[in-house]
């Protein structure tokens, strides 16, 4: 029976969320570095590089988030009519702004987001790879992290410092690489954003991290599709 989500009530449990959060200076410097080495020695490509790092914070987090994806999953069922519907408005919203914010962007710096180009370069070696990591284990590691560990834990102390610090977070991580090499490149966490304050309100309407999870998903699926279909078209 679908139910309608009235009050917040997903929280990591002390233990669970110091452990999600302590996954971050993990994936931030510890595994790229590790897995960019073995990348530059030639012992894998670009793209297994990526997938080895994702798939060991898919089952970083498994281990330490089991319990709280376990009791996670029985509201995101009880209320799935509700959090699918919750998905289609929150992915009508982002294309609005998108346009928007994209529409604006591009007058300021007509360049391509280079996180974007990235994917696309590597997609276009190693599609599948890239794929999977993209679709199924980026938003469950991403979303244990910014929503789950960030959003959850300052959502008990302020909603609005939980939203600003999450979708802040968020935004950064997908370009502060690149940044850090170019400053010009700082301006593109704008077009992260909208998605990453509709994440915040998928879970938090939906009242499970499935629903963020759900929604990650199909944002990442329809976007690198469409990456690699432009990509076709333009060669």
């Amino acid at each position: 029976m679908e139910k309608t989500r009235l009050s917040f009530e997903s929280a990591l449990s002390k233990k669970e969320a110091i452990a999600v959060l302590l996954y971050f200076p993990m994936h931030l410097l510890l595994l790229p570095n590790l897995f960019g080495l073995l990348f530059v020695k030639g012992y894998v490509s670009e793209a297994v590089a990526n997938l080895l790092m994702y798939v060991t914070g898919a089952v970083y987090m498994a281990g330490f988030g089991w319990k709280f994806l376990r009791r996670e999953f029985d509201p995101f069922l009880d209320n799935i009519l509700y959090s699918l519907k919750e998905i289609c408005i929150s992915y009508g919203l982002m294309l609005v702004f998108n346009m928007l914010v994209n529409g604006v962007l591009f007058q300021l710096l007509p360049e391509e987001n280079p996180n974007n180009a990235a994917i696309m370069g590597i997609a276009a070696q190693e599609y599948g790879k890239t794929a999977a990591l993209a679709i199924f284990l980026a938003p469950i590691v991403e979303e244990m992290l910014f929503r789950a560990g960030i959003f959850g834990v300052l959502r008990k102390h302020s909603r609005i410092a939980a939203y600003a610090v999450s979708a802040l977070a968020f935004s950064v991580y997908h370009i502060w690489g690149f940044a850090i090499a170019d400053p010009s490149y700082w301006i593109y966490i704008v077009q992260y954003i909208p998605v990453s304050i509709l994440l915040c309100r998928v879970y938090e309407k939906c009242n499970s991290i499935w629903s963020s999870i759900g929604f990650h998903m199909l944002v990442n699926a329809i976007a690198i599709k469409s990456l690699m279909m432009m990509q076709e078209l333009l060669a």
